[in-house]
């Protein structure tokens, strides 16, 4: 049996093609994908930045329905709508077992959707450790309400856990992209009692302030850095959080912060980054630099699940849906950040 999916072949290089659907080995699932979307990093595979073998689908942020499972796996049965991490952990690892499971197996290990393996941009998908990374979909929750618990929300909420963000600090969100935006409501869930956001596209700057910003910084009119500080009594923000993976954005976040403060990194970077001296306080200001992948697994997605059912809504996030037939569009409105696109869901 075939399924139509969408094949990288090389940067700038994706085909519609007819290919095997895949079949489950043990401890494995095959979800069935009702909905998709296009991530940034798919944007840094396509054009080459983030390298990956040709002839893989990529694509890691999807919910869908179990059109079967392989032996070893219980709890489940065909039909059940779930939401699956990009990032599947298997428990099991040195990684894992030492609290770092979105590295499951070494460096960046836990991601294999679209990475090591194929991923959603398809009409099926195979789950890996399906018993750990299977979260059923609360039958008042529509797909497009959890489309993005797997990976944009839940790394998006990393900035502040990681920091972490307590009760009553300050914290500035460099870029209200979409993982910027779920940065920005997890540091206002977190009890943040103020929030900025940076960012230069209006309808961008909209969004931030619904998702939780007190104020938003346009750094195409004001020095971002010079802004907050004068926002903080010229000490600087508790927590900085950098949501691009741009050069830019990751030192005027380090400058955005305070003495002991902290750099919560995001950002996916295509090139070196460079830490300035003063800024670092010369290597004793009590400055901590922290970076995440995204959290996965089934008890993660089930909180992030609970925090969209009772205290956020982030279906204003999807700004275009299209077919998987029409995925390049997506791509090409998504890539150039046109037509105030946020995130395109696509339905296969």
């Amino acid at each position: 049996m075939t399924m139509k999916a969408y094949v990288f072949h090389g940067p700038n290089d994706m085909r519609h093609e007819r290919v095997a659907k895949p079949e489950p080995g043990f401890g494995e699932a095959i979800v069935k994908v009702t909905l998709t979307t296009i991530c940034g990093t798919d944007i840094h595979i396509l054009t080459g930045g983030y390298p990956v073998k040709p002839g893989l689908i990529i694509g890691h942020e999807f919910v869908g329905v179990i059109d079967s499972l392989g032996l070893g796996v219980t709890g489940f049965q065909i039909g059940d709508r779930v939401a699956v991490g990009a990032i599947t952990p298997c428990g099991q690892c040195f990684y894992c077992q030492n609290g770092v499971s979105s590295q499951c197996g070494g460096a960046l290990g836990g991601w294999k959707f679209g990475n090591t393996i194929n991923g959603a941009q398809a009409e099926y998908i195979k789950i890996p450790s399906a018993q750990a990374n299977l979260a059923k979909i609360p039958n008042d929750l529509t797909d497009e309400q959890v489309l993005f618990v797997g990976d944009i929300m839940t790394t998006g909420f990393s900035a502040s856990d990681n920091a972490p963000v307590r009760l009553g600090d300050s914290v500035v969100v460099y870029a209200q992209g979409p993982v910027g935006l779920c940065a920005t409501a997890g540091a206002k869930l977190s009890g943040a009692s103020l929030v900025i956001g940076v960012e230069s596209i209006p309808s961008r700057q909209e969004m931030s302030k619904r998702m939780g910003a007190d104020i938003v910084i346009d750094p195409t009119k004001e020095d971002p850095v010079a802004a907050v500080k004068g926002l903080t009594d010229g000490r600087g923000v508790d927590v900085a959080i950098e949501a691009l993976g741009s050069s830019v954005t990751f030192e005027n976040a380090l400058r955005s912060i305070r003495p002991g403060g902290i750099l919560s990194s995001l950002g996916v970077y295509e090139g070196n980054i460079e830490i300035p001296l003063d800024a670092y306080g010369a290597g004793i200001a009590d400055i901590k630099i922290v970076s995440s992948l995204c959290p996965g697994g089934s008890e993660r997605l089930r909180r992030m699940m609970s925090i969209i059912k009772n205290r956020l809504d982030l279906t204003p996030l999807i700004t275009h849906t299209f077919s998987l037939d029409d995925i390049a569009e997506g791509y090409r409105i998504f890539g150039g950040k046109l037509d105030g696109v946020l995130k395109v869901a696509i339905k296969p």
